[in-house]
């Protein structure tokens, strides 16, 4: 494990973000272990070194816009377009989708990141980047504070996530005993 995974681990222990127990996650499945990014975004301090760590990943890449899914990527997202100079605007949902509003524009010219906390499946930040490409920008990629997805994913451009965590997910019906007894 890396230093930056540590220190990363470290701050997310420390602040209540990483939760076990049982759980149901947004893609509808069951994890023993859940990356609670609210609760580490409550301390503005963290969120300032985990996002100094994050674009340490980026390898000095220009930005010139970062866009976060809402809820998730608003703190993170801000934090790192702070950092980095940029832009930051935010999709939102309606009716469960992702949607670009409030005259948020993306230009022809920007070099654009999307920042999210936590991908286990992917789907949110598919949902997001099919809104990117429906304007003539330069998207760069995608950046996360924890990747805890088992399976590899492929988002058609990088994808930086700052923690690499595999905790096992389970689909309602084949739960490990452990889990079954707990709400």
């Amino acid at each position: 494990m890396e230093e930056s995974d540590k220190e990363t681990l470290t701050i997310f222990e420390e602040t209540q973000a990483l939760l076990k127990g049982h759980f149901i996650l947004r893609s509808g499945l069951r994890s023993e272990y859940f990356f609670q990014c609210a609760q580490v975004c409550q301390y503005l301090d963290k969120v300032t070194r985990l996002a100094e760590l994050s674009i340490n990943k980026l390898n000095g890449k220009s930005i010139d816009l970062v866009i976060a899914p809402a809820m998730g990527g608003l703190v993170i997202g801000q934090e790192v377009a702070r950092q980095l100079g940029a832009r930051f605007i935010f999709l939102e949902k309606v009716n469960d989708r992702l949607a670009l509003r409030r005259n948020f524009v993306i230009q022809p010219d920007d070099k654009v990141l999307l920042v999210e906390d936590v991908v286990t499946k992917g789907g949110r930040v598919m949902e997001a980047i099919e809104i990117i490409k429906q304007f003539p920008c330069n998207f760069l990629g995608v950046l996360s504070l924890v990747d805890r997805s088992t399976n590899p994913l492929n988002f058609g451009v990088p994808f930086v996530p700052l923690l690499k965590m595999q905790f096992p997910t389970y689909s309602a019906d084949q739960l490990p005993v452990h889990l079954q007894n707990i709400p």
